[in-house]
């Protein structure tokens, strides 16, 4: 089976990439490197460096290759860039996704899995997340997700595509061995900020609002191992290519840890004391996203590994000790 990763060159795409490969099954890249890293990718494997908003790319993938199935993570993620750029984010979600799936039509490739988001909820209506939930996302990169999704649906019914569309928020971690990991060109997710700051790269930690409706005032997320989330992506081809439905899943471990008790565990992992400030709450940002993921575990049989925050923390410290500077070291 070969199967083509949009954006593996990225944070998950990469691991999906390991994972395949663990599996035995052959991936083959494009991504346009804007934020992923040439690094992340085995020499041994396929790499098309191009946009998959050009039609004669992807094209050009599909013609020199005898593709099964497509796992698409080429999007933008950032929710406070979304909310001061929206158009970056509808041009190249909502396009890419709309030239994947032409190209796709004229492939005949009609297996999909889609990375999406709990950012489709918007502020929950209720702790955790189920799938039939009400959609009303509060920033750009929740909208733009969703507007995927539509289109995927709406292919689906026009062309026979089928598709599955996985929702998780925050995915965290690193492969065990330390080989790959998280390094964005301006980060903002929080545990590769709070592992820098132990490292004595950042000068302390900012805590982005401590007056919401939680328990210590801080938001609450449910943090997913970029591992387990691979394997999830897996069990969802797999789901496909066993002839049924498409559909649409969470995936969560439906447990949430605020932003202090992440600084915590961070402290207690790095066996380092790191100094916090406070800062203005960030537009866009929900107090609480928890995604019960019991209908993933129900039909895909997904099982996540990592269930702590802790063990969570500690592959993303391997990683970051080893390569504190990315993949530029």
């Amino acid at each position: 089976m070969k199967l083509l990763i949009c954006g593996g060159a990225g944070y998950i795409g990469s691991h999906m990439v390991k994972r395949l490969l663990e599996k035995n099954i052959e991936p083959v890249v494009a991504d346009n490197l804007a934020t992923g890293h040439r690094q992340a990718v085995p020499e041994n494997v396929s790499l098309y460096q191009g946009d998959i908003r050009d039609g004669a790319f992807l094209d050009k993938i599909f013609r020199e290759n005898k593709i099964n199935g497509v796992i698409h993570f080429a999007a933008d993620s950032l929710v406070g860039e979304s909310m001061k750029a929206p158009l970056k984010y509808f041009g190249n979600n909502v396009g890419g996704m709309q030239s994947l799936l032409e190209a796709m039509v004229r492939a005949d490739v009609d297996k999909l899995i889609f990375s999406s988001t709990a950012a489709v909820y918007g502020e929950p209506e209720n702790i955790p997340i189920e799938e039939g939930d009400r959609k009303n996302p509060v920033n750009p990169y929740g909208e733009s997700k969703l507007m995927m999704e539509r289109m995927m649906r709406w292919v689906c019914l026009a062309h026979g595509l089928r598709y599955v569309a996985l929702r998780y928020f925050n995915a965290a971690g690193a492969a065990d061995d330390g080989t790959i990991g998280e390094d964005h060109p301006v980060e903002t997710h929080l545990i590769p900020l709070i592992l820098q700051t132990a490292l004595g790269q950042r000068d302390h930690i900012t805590i982005f609002g401590d007056d919401y409706p939680t328990q210590d005032g801080t938001c609450i997320r449910d943090y997913i191992h970029v591992t387990d989330l691979a394997d999830a992506h897996l069990l969802a081809m797999k789901y496909l290519i066993d002839g049924r439905e498409s559909a649409a899943f969470n995936l969560g471990n439906g447990t949430g840890f605020s932003v202090r008790e992440v600084i915590e565990a961070a402290e207690r992992v790095t066996g380092k004391p790191l100094k916090v400030e406070l800062g203005q709450r960030r537009q866009g940002d929900p107090a609480q996203l928890v995604a019960s993921g019991k209908n993933a575990r129900r039909v895909l049989g997904w099982q996540p590994e990592y269930t702590s925050v802790e063990a969570i923390i500690t592959t993303a410290w391997r990683w970051h000790s080893i390569h504190p500077d990315g993949y530029e070291k």
